[in-house]
């Protein structure tokens, strides 16, 4: 009878494709705020050993939106309490709209962080899978390098920012649905009003 050997998995999270896939499911009455991360990354490795986390965002302008600032704040700084757990910041820059005075933000080196990272741990030998937390086909390069290290690679991702080509040359893929996430919100009763 063969004994299972446990595989050393780092998780690789794109923080903004993760919230913008939660929004398109289940609009914005459920934020980031109450899901858990552990529990959620535990799922995703299965019986296998979770040896790290990376999570990919940038801090919102402080400026624009105190309130939104502080609370994510709040949230990465729950994040770091993850055993294993690596928060990425990236470069938030803020784009004009021409010809108004309106503008918006793009998150910067977010993806080029992910794959860097994902590339020099499998050339480090710190992992066996990488799970990729991401749809963006951005990344078929990388997964293509991790995999020539003799690497598994899982691809999770939202249906509508999919990359058949990256699900293609990953090991494994995962569509998450609200099937799958509703376990992983945390339901509180609020005891800050009191």
């Amino acid at each position: 009878m063969g004994t299972f050997k446990m595989k050393r998995v780092a998780v690789f999270i794109d923080g903004n494709n993760f919230y913008f896939g939660l929004r398109k499911l289940y609009g914005k009455n459920r934020g980031l705020k109450n899901f858990d991360f552990e529990r959620f990354v535990k799922f995703l490795a299965g019986k296998d050993d979770v040896v790290a986390i990376y999570y990919y965002n940038a801090l919102l302008d402080k400026e624009n939106n105190p309130q939104k600032y502080e609370s994510q704040k709040e949230f990465f700084e729950k994040l770091k309490q993850i055993p294993n757990f690596h928060l990425v910041l990236c470069k938030l820059l803020k784009r004009n709209i021409t010809g108004t005075d309106k503008f918006y933000y793009i998150i910067k080196e977010d993806d080029i962080n992910m794959a860097v990272d994902m590339v020099e741990n499998a050339c480090d030998n710190n992992f066996d899978m990488a799970i990729l937390v991401s749809g963006d086909g951005d990344f078929v390069p990388a997964v293509r390098s991790v995999k020539k290290k003799g690497k598994i690679v899982k691809n999770i991702y939202f249906k509508n920012s999919s990359s058949r080509n990256l699900k293609n040359f990953c090991d494994e893929s995962l569509e998450l649905t609200k099937e799958i996430l509703n376990q992983f919100f945390k339901v509180f009763q609020s005891k800050k009003r009191q």
